[in-house]
């Protein structure tokens, strides 16, 4: 079964408009992955619903794009293909650092704001002939700046404000730092959406022996900002929570940051229990190893960390060295992000795949039915536990 499309849920067919992807330069990889998902239930014999609606007879879904440069760095979007009257959905990674263009002769790096600049470009390109267009973006352009105190630019709510009002119907993102950010944009369409149940599917089947009761298990909130995103993973496993709170030094900036001083600990003993700590930004990463340490020192058992978006931006050597002595077991991450190839080979490291998960929310929004069901995994996840049960009473 592709996805719960009700008689009554969907909007009527002749109501559906054709489907196209636009895939941003720095995510082909998860855009072939989604495109091919998409195809693949086109042509599911078991399942003709997509087969009825217009638009669902191509061989690919992605639209022809590019951001060329000009010597000066200046850029422009151009779509190659037509656009009009389509439901457009545009993938964008403004993380990928590795994508590169030509200035002054030199090949400079895309930062966050390069991607944004072309993400607009490309939507000032289609201009109004699309029937909607919804931009995919995992990890939210300056979501980190979500909020301002004296001084300082809102840049999340700049970006969101630009996005509306060039045109942007819905904006998808995953795990958003802070989901209050919607309210930069209280009358539009904004869906955070969280790979929870991804990334403990992936948990479970690389560590079947894991015993999910409060014996034997907890889930650890890295800081005091994780605690929801901690507290719904373990009132879903049925798990004890602790907290780390970060003793910062307020009278010093480092990097724009006010420097950790100490992680202090409130919680039950970890003492011989597996843990699980969740967060959702995995930038250098040597908060979360400092965690991981202390967790080693309270004599915890084995140590798993998840992020959705593991950007390492000084380099994996920290980590090979941390898991060389023992600091933790193995570290989950999605491929919301681009990850490296020499990421994937580590030892240490895991790729939870959410392109499915996409792929099911861009066919879902297509038909204009509901994604209720798939932003609340409550009930996958509690058969994904039932099914781990299972597995273990029978070993």
């Amino acid at each position: 079964m592709v996805m719960d499309i009700g008689q009554n849920s969907a909007a009527p067919r002749e109501t559906i408009r054709p489907l196209a992807l636009l895939v941003m330069r720095g995510y082909e990889d998860m855009g072939r992955m989604v495109n091919n998902y998409l195809l693949r239930w086109t042509t599911d014999p078991e399942d003709d619903r997509l087969l009825t609606f217009p638009g669902y007879d191509k061989n690919s879904f992605l639209i022809q794009a590019e951001c060329p440069r000009f010597s000066t760095g200046e850029g422009k979007g151009t779509i190659l293909e037509s656009v009009r009257g389509y439901d457009l959905y545009i993938l964008c990674d403004v993380t990928n650092y590795k994508v590169t263009y030509p200035m002054y002769d030199v090949q400079s790096h895309m930062s966050p704001d390069d991607h944004f600049a072309d993400l607009k470009r490309l939507i000032a390109a289609a201009g109004n002939k699309p029937y909607r267009i919804t931009v995919i973006m995992p990890y939210l352009y300056e979501g980190r700046q979500h909020r301002r105190t004296t001084r300082e630019s809102l840049d999340a709510a700049i970006a969101l404000k630009e996005l509306y009002e060039l045109g942007v119907h819905n904006i998808l993102t995953f795990d958003a730092h802070d989901p209050r950010v919607v309210n930069a944009a209280p009358v539009a369409s904004f869906d955070n959406v969280m790979p929870t149940y991804q990334m403990l599917k992936a948990l479970l089947k690389t560590q079947p022996d894991i015993r999910i009761d409060k014996d034997h298990f907890m889930i650890i909130a890295p800081d005091e900002g994780a605690a929801d995103r901690s507290i719904y993973y373990a009132s879903m496993m049925g798990l004890d929570l602790g907290l780390f709170y970060k003793r910062r030094d307020y009278s010093t900036i480092v990097d724009g940051r006010n420097p950790i001083v100490a992680h202090e600990y409130l919680g039950d003993s970890v003492e011989g229990k597996d843990v699980l700590i969740p967060d959702d930004i995995l930038a250098t990463g040597e908060s979360m190893l400092d965690i991981a340490r202390e967790l080693r020192r309270r004599k915890a058992g084995r140590v798993f960390l998840a992020t959705t978006f593991a950007l390492f931006t000084k380099g994996y050597e920290v980590f090979d060295k941390a898991y060389e002595d023992g600091l933790f077991d193995m570290l989950y991450s999605t491929n919301l992000t681009s990850l490296p190839p020499e990421l994937k080979t580590r030892p240490w490291f895991t790729e939870v795949n959410v392109s499915k998960y996409i792929s099911l929310l861009i066919a879902t929004l297509n038909h204009d039915a509901s994604i209720s069901g798939l932003l609340n995994p409550g009930e996958r996840i509690d058969a994904l536990l039932a099914r781990h049960s299972q597995k273990q009473l029978a070993r």
